[in-house]
């Protein structure tokens, strides 16, 4: 077995694994780690943008004009590659989230007191509003973390806690289960990882 097949079991035993235990606090969680306008909050705003495309985009823009009037000394070899991984990761992931909402149909914790609930194939078959597995916030922001961990590596950290602030915020929010997010958080890192190594952006 490859080293690259061998990392991807191992990514999905992670995923499997993390996914089944947030699965047994769920209803806990809903009941019992909420705060009533979170983002209301300065704070809770600031975690819930990491979600929002609209950030990525311009992060992206700014990486891409300074990358591109870097000096020759310092201009990478392909000066559009990072802007365009920084942008296209957390798209995708968000897009595969909303695609895989549509699948799972899994509805929104508050709409059945914290617990189950599927919207049936005959009700609004092509819409994910109101669904909630995975968090699309999440992997929107995951997915942007993921990648500015590898192409900015210093910065991994800082990335990576404001993607798991947005994700706490949506659990704080009563929106959503800890599972979806913690599913969200595997797509996010999976598609930088894939993005990343199908075009690499070291430079």
């Amino acid at each position: 077995m490859t080293d690259t097949k061998r990392a991807a079991w191992t990514a999905l035993a992670v995923t499997i694994v993390a996914f089944t235990l947030a699965s047994l606090v769920d209803t806990w969680a809903f009941h019992n780690i909420r705060i009533q306008g979170v983002y209301e909050k300065d704070w809770g705003r600031l975690l819930r943008v990491m979600g929002f495309m609209g950030t990525w985009a311009a992060l992206a823009l700014a990486v891409g004009l300074h990358d591109a009037g870097a000096t020759a000394d310092r201009k990478p070899a392909h000066p559009r590659r990072r802007a365009w991984l920084l942008l296209w990761s957390p798209a995708l992931a968000g897009g595969i989230a909303e695609l895989l909402k549509i699948i799972t149909r899994r509805e929104r914790p508050g709409l059945h007191d914290g617990l189950y609930g599927w919207r049936p194939w005959s009700e609004r078959t092509f819409s994910g509003a109101g669904l909630a597995l995975p968090s699309s916030h999440a992997a929107v922001a995951f997915g942007g973390a993921a990648m500015l961990a590898v192409l900015f590596p210093r910065t991994r950290w800082v990335g990576y806690a404001l993607a798991a602030g947005c994700a706490l915020t949506r659990v704080l929010a009563g929106a959503h289960f800890v599972s979806d997010v913690t599913l969200a958080a595997a797509i996010g890192w999976a598609t930088a990882t894939v993005l990343n190594r199908r075009w690499k952006g070291d430079g």
